[in-house]
């Protein structure tokens, strides 16, 4: 059974809402000596990117969507066990996402790949607001706060939020790294929401994070922060009305993209 025939086969049973048959291609597939992580990487997220793909374009249902992602949660579950566990790096990271279930699993994988790779990970989900999520950040300081698989309609909230983070300036050495969603469609919004670090996948997300050069403190200081503050012409979150819109914000929702 090679790696289509098992995508393929996975894809059509989350569709029909088959768990048995679902967990079965994923245990036949581990049988054959394909390890959890690669399960991860290789099956379950391109999967979960291709249900994605497949609402958004009509080609499937509400009902099929829910009913994959429910499926995929349950195997991720069972699996997430069964990662590596590399030593501990002693870096902390707080993954949250926009509400919504198929976000939700994305970040979910996410999280149990950074705790894998040996981070310390708190893993908040969605539908928190901005300020719940400043201020466990300012609580918890990690190295990195993650937010990931933003909507169209929600990036100019995740902008705001960036900014409050900038403003208050809390844990200065704190990146943001952004993933999935409309910035893995929307080419640029990650730097024009004024996010430090972007990544397009859980696996590539972890590389990023775990390049020391991303966790170097680059945040300028209180001082340093009022004195570009006052150099702006405009405050950042005037780029975000409807009636100044950032380019790439605009091209992201001008094409429609949930």
């Amino acid at each position: 059974m090679d790696k289509d025939t098992i995508l393929q086969r996975y894809l059509s049973a989350l569709l029909d809402g088959d768990r048995p048959r679902s967990r079965s291609t994923i245990e036949e597939a581990m049988q054959k000596g394909i390890p959890a992580y690669s399960v991860y990487t290789e099956i379950i997220w391109p999967v979960m990117l291709e249900v994605e793909t497949l609402l958004r374009s009509d080609k499937t249902t509400a009902v099929c969507e829910h009913l994959a992602t429910r499926i995929n949660r349950t195997i991720v579950d069972q699996l997430q066990n069964k990662l590596p566990r590399r030593p501990v790096t002693g870096k902390k990271i707080l993954v949250c996402c926009a509400p919504g279930e198929l976000h939700e699993l994305g970040a979910q994988m996410t999280a149990d790949l950074f705790e894998s790779a040996g981070w310390e990970v708190r893993f908040v989900g969605g539908g928190l607001t901005n300020d719940d999520i400043l201020a466990f950040s300012n609580e918890y300081a990690p190295e990195i706060l993650l937010i990931y698989g933003t909507a169209p309609r929600q990036a100019p909230d995740v902008r705001r939020l960036i900014d409050t983070i900038r403003d208050v300036n809390a844990h200065p050495n704190m990146k943001i790294m952004v993933s999935g969603g409309v910035f893995n469609r929307a080419e640029g919004l990650w730097e024009e929401i004024g996010a430090d670090l972007f990544a397009e996948s859980a696996a590539r997300a972890v590389q990023v994070a775990s390049d020391t050069t991303c966790i170097a403190p680059a945040r300028p200081t209180i001082n340093r922060r009022k004195k570009n503050r006052r150099q702006r012409p405009q405050p950042l979150p005037d780029r975000l009305k409807p009636q100044t819109p950032s380019p790439a914000l605009t091209a992201a929702v001008g094409a429609g993209l949930n």
